[in-house]
This record gives structure tokens, sequence and C-alpha cells, in this order.
């Protein structure tokens, strides 16, 4: 996950960033085939280590030196926190997804309160009663029909 940008951008040369992590350039090499470490290559395949990488540095010497962790173990440990930095850009991405979603939930919500003023339902009490008298006609005998064809 290299982005350009800030801690990410690669511009130390190999040397520059032993130097910077305080370990010998074959050091990196060695953490680079083990899987500890992704330089960015230039176009010319030559290692370029971003910000990023050097804190890593720091942190592989720290527990292999202080902590007395193997390589093997740094390496579960590297991938665990890539996985976590994984999960933490998939967790922002579902967030903004989530907001933007709310944001159109509401919007439609309002959108549909103002077209359902314009149909209401009128309650009968709020509604002056028409009254309509029905005399029955004298020929017809039985219940009054009204409707369509009657």
């Amino acid at each position: 996950m290299k982005r350009q940008g800030g801690e990410d951008r690669a511009v130390y040369i190999i040397s520059v960033a032993a130097e910077l992590a305080g370990v010998h350039p074959q050091t990196l090499r060695i953490y680079e085939r083990k899987g500890l470490l992704r330089p960015a290559r230039t176009a010319g395949n030559t290692r370029r280590y971003s910000e990023r990488d050097i804190d890593r540095l720091r942190m592989i010497q720290r527990l292999t030196q202080e902590q007395g962790l193997n390589l093997a173990g740094v390496k579960m440990i590297v991938q665990m926190e890539d996985e976590i930095d994984r999960m933490r850009l998939r967790m922002e991405t579902m967030d903004r997804e989530l907001q933007r979603a709310r944001r159109r939930m509401r919007e439609e919500i309002e959108r549909l309160r103002r077209e359902s003023r314009r149909a209401e339902i009128v309650p009968l009490s709020s509604v002056p009663r028409l009254r309509i008298r029905v005399k029955a006609e004298p020929e017809r005998q039985g219940p009054f029909v009204a409707g369509p064809g009657s």
C-alpha cells in the first residue's frame, strides 16, 4: 500500500535508509528477501525507501534486539500490522459509504414528507358534512341502490 504522499513517498536510497535506521545496507536486503520490507523501485530497479519503511526498520530492530524475537516472529507481527492497516482502510471506506447512505436516506425521507403533505389524508372530522336527503322512488321497492348503471 504505497501512497505517494507524506510518509509513504519513497525517496531514500538504501545507504541513507540503512544509516537512518542504524543498520547495515545488507540487513535491508535480507529483510526484503524475508518479506519484512517492500521498498519501492525506480525505473532502473534501484530500491527507494520511505519514512514508513524507515519506521518499520526501527520497529524490526526493537523487536529483534530489545524483545529478542527472531525474524519469523517479526514477520508475523509485520503481517498482522499490514492486515490491521488494510482493515482500518476498509472500515474508513465503509464508514464513508454508511454516511452517504444515511444522508441519502434522510433526503429521501424529507422528499417523501414534502410529497405526502400535498396528498395528505384529511380527517373526516375536519371536513364540513354534506347532508343529502335521498327520497326513495315510489315505483321502487326495496333498498336504494346507487352507483354506476343503477
